[in-house]
C-alpha cells in the first residue's frame, strides 16, 4: 500500500504546504485510493512536516511548491516530492495515480525562500 500526502486548504491544495492548515493522507492500493484521513499541521518548523509525514507512512507528497531545503528534508525522509499541483486534492492524486497530473511548475521554485 502506498501513502500520498497533499497539503490542504479545504479540499483543495494548498498554495504553501508548511501553512497548510491539514494534510491529507491518501491511502492507495492497486492504483486507487480506498482511504482518506486528515492530518492536522501541528506548525510550520523546518524539518517537523517531513518527519511527521514519515512517521504517519507517507511515501509521496503532492504540492503546489516547495523551496529546494524542503524538498532536499522531504527526501531525506524517503518521501517523493511531486510539485506543480493545484485544484481538488483528491483529484490531484487521482491524476497523479493515471500518470496525468500536470506538474509543470513548482510553485515555490525561489532558493532562498525558507520552508
Amino acid at each position: 500500500m502506498k501513502k500520498i500526502a497533499v497539503p490542504v486548504q479545504g479540499n483543495n491544495v494548498s498554495a504553501h504546504f508548511g501553512h497548510a492548515p491539514h494534510f491529507k493522507i491518501f491511502s492507495v492500493e492497486n492504483n486507487s485510493i480506498n482511504k482518506e484521513e486528515v492530518l492536522e499541521n501541528p506548525g510550520h518548523q523546518p524539518g517537523l512536516l517531513p518527519k511527521l509525514l514519515n512517521e504517519a507512512g507517507a511515501d509521496v507528497i503532492i504540492a503546489s511548491g516547495m523551496g529546494q531545503k524542503a524538498i532536499t528534508l522531504f527526501k531525506n525522509n524517503e518521501i517523493q516530492v511531486v510539485c506543480g499541483a493545484s485544484g481538488e486534492a483528491k483529484t490531484a492524486v487521482e491524476n497523479y495515480l493515471r500518470d496525468q497530473l500536470d506538474t509543470s511548475e513548482n510553485a515555490c521554485s525561489h532558493e532562498d525562500h525558507s520552508h
